[in-house]
């Protein structure tokens, strides 16, 4: 199984980094897993948009949804024809959020560019040769994370999420863990970010093996998580790594 790095930036894309988004591919199977600003063009370094197998999103912040948008255009009204409306997983009311952006005519439209699955408590559905399985996490509003098996490898994605049991499950003995670090430190009014500490108690308490960085606000966040656990790498976009 292979995890391409389109961006890791929050909440806005930077130069040459843009927001979340990540390429999981396995064999022939594709996999845009949350779909931030800039990722779609960064996707397509890789992949054409007319390539992919399905979309998974975490939750509905534009920094991970952003580019459903643009994808949208490109489906409906560019060059890119798919024989069949594309397999798109994401929270509850993204469609809603998105026929709000786009217009209340595209409500009758967007089923003809993709088949929507609306995610709701923990649930697992076969794509292709990647087995997607997933469960709530605690972001303060609708959110998941995944966990991703393939040829006996297995890969865990945090999405936006505080510390929580939820997350632990979901990462138990992955062999990679690609955890959000969005917080330096924890507001007063309640997380819902890890902070680096909270990514490295969150691999140990699961037994991952490897740890990987994303979305970090500390510039200091693989020193800070190494304190606590062994195999601490940040994530970098273009960045390719076989799990």
């Amino acid at each position: 199984m292979k995890l391409t790095i389109l961006g890791t930036s929050a909440p806005y894309p930077r130069p040459d980094n843009a927001c979340s988004g990540y390429l999981v591919q396995q064999g022939r199977t594709s996999v845009w897993v949350d779909a931030g600003t800039g990722t779609l063009a960064e996707l397509q370094r890789h992949i054409p948009l007319s390539g992919l197998d399905a979309i998974w999103i975490s939750h509905a912040h534009a920094d991970h949804t952003a580019d459903l948008l643009t994808a949208y255009y490109a489906l409906r009204f560019a060059d890119l024809r798919l024989p069949h409306p594309l397999p798109l997983i994401g929270p509850p009311g993204l469609i809603d959020r998105m026929v709000g952006f786009l217009g209340h005519r595209s409500a009758a439209v967007i089923p003809e560019v993709f088949d929507s699955t609306e995610m709701r408590g923990w649930h697992e559905l076969v794509v292709g040769e990647l087995a997607l399985s997933w469960g709530p996490l605690d972001h303060g509003m609708p959110a998941f994370g995944l966990r991703v098996e393939a040829a006996g490898s297995v890969l865990a994605y945090s999405g936006d999420s505080a510390y929580c049991e939820g997350l632990v499950e979901l990462a138990e003995g992955a062999d990679l863990f690609l955890c959000e670090a969005g917080a330096s430190v924890h507001p007063p009014d309640g997380a819902v970010h890890c902070t680096p500490e909270d990514a490295a108690r969150l691999a140990t308490a699961a037994g991952a093996k490897r740890l990987l960085l994303t979305h970090v606000d500390a510039p200091n966040a693989r020193e800070r998580a190494l304190a606590g656990f062994p195999s601490v790498e940040l994530a970098v976009p273009g960045m390719t790594i076989e799990v």
